[in-house]
């Protein structure tokens, strides 16, 4: 198995090298990519992956990395994510990350227990910070989610006051903590820099990623093209919002028993084999001999992971 693992990897780190050649042949205009970025002339995400909100000079030694990451479609991807999360990265940064953090897995796996379990801590490590970044993206849309009924009623009431939409913007950045005031923060500073009211809310709603920021961004945006009194329309999104807040609280309570159960039947293998090796090495060292029986603690994991993801997908109840 080991000279076949390595064979398998030096060959995928051959076809990366060619393909990474390739796609760094595929030049751009460093210029014209950064003021791309900066102007909101492109729909949702710019064309260049370095698209992270902290992003400030293009660096040199990383530019290979995100045309890489672009050629092979993920940059966008990486950049929204990140964008989303909050966090202060760039497309080419969090790759470095990911790759290092794996790579470091693998060192440590090789050395003590082989390549395949090097590859089973490199995979295990490499994901941590995809799954960060998740949670973290997680924690800041159910943040702006809450706060969002709060912002609805600052609007109406700034705009029954007599404000328009820029006024009524400044009270709930003025008024209100982050997420929520340094989204619309963004927002206003975009439509300082001359982009369209329109088109600084569509970006943030792409930041974001609910369905309750592209309702209301929606409802902006039809009322500025076709009139209309958008202090009710409002009103009836921010109850809207409230009902549906209350229903997620509702089934967060009555589904709790059931996650509880998932994050204990994920756990307890694990507990148990720490346990049962702290009591008999010779017992579970059996697991981690060479040959076919190294599988084993794999396929094991593997399945654990697998019967976790069911358990969640199926207490995630869309309302």
């Amino acid at each position: 198995m080991g000279p076949l693992t390595f064979g398998f990897l030096v060959m995928i780190a051959i076809m990366t090298f060619f393909i990474a050649l390739w796609r760094m042949a595929r030049t751009e205009d460093p210029i014209e990519a950064r003021l791309r970025q900066y102007s909101g002339l492109t729909k949702n995400l710019p064309a260049n992956p370095d698209t992270s909100p902290y992003a400030t000079l293009r660096r040199p030694a990383l530019t290979g990395i995100n045309r890489i990451m672009q050629g092979f479609g993920l940059g966008p991807i990486l950049a929204r994510e990140i964008a989303r999360a909050d966090l202060p990265f760039t497309v080419a940064e969090f790759t470095m990350l990911i790759l290092g953090a794996a790579f470091f897995g693998f060192l440590i796996g090789f050395a003590r227990g082989g390549p395949l379990i090097g590859l089973a801590l490199a995979a295990l490590l490499g994901y941590a910070p995809i799954f960060y970044v998740g949670v973290k993206r997680q924690r800041r849309q159910n943040a702006f989610t809450e706060q969002l009924p709060d912002v609805l009623t600052l609007l109406v009431g700034a705009l029954r006051a007599g404000y328009g939409i820029s006024q009524s913007l400044h009270v709930v950045i003025e008024q209100l903590p982050p997420p929520a005031s340094a989204e619309f923060a963004r927002v206003v500073r975009a439509i300082g820099l001359g982009l369209s009211a329109q088109q600084a809310l569509s970006d943030m709603a792409d930041r974001i990623g609910t369905d309750d920021a592209d309702l209301v961004v929606t409802a902006i945006n039809v009322q500025y093209e076709m009139g209309g009194n958008l202090a009710q329309t409002l009103e009836v999104i921010g109850e809207t919002v409230r009902d549906r807040i209350r229903i997620k609280r509702e089934i967060f309570v009555l589904t709790a028993q059931q996650r509880l159960s998932g994050y204990v039947l994920a756990v307890l293998p694990v507990v148990l084999a720490v346990l049962l090796f702290l009591m008999r090495p010779e017992y579970m060292s059996r697991l981690f001999e060479p040959g076919w029986v190294r599988l084993l603690p794999v396929a094991a994991v593997i399945m654990m992971v697998a019967g976790f993801l069911v358990i969640r997908r199926i207490l995630d109840i869309e309302v």
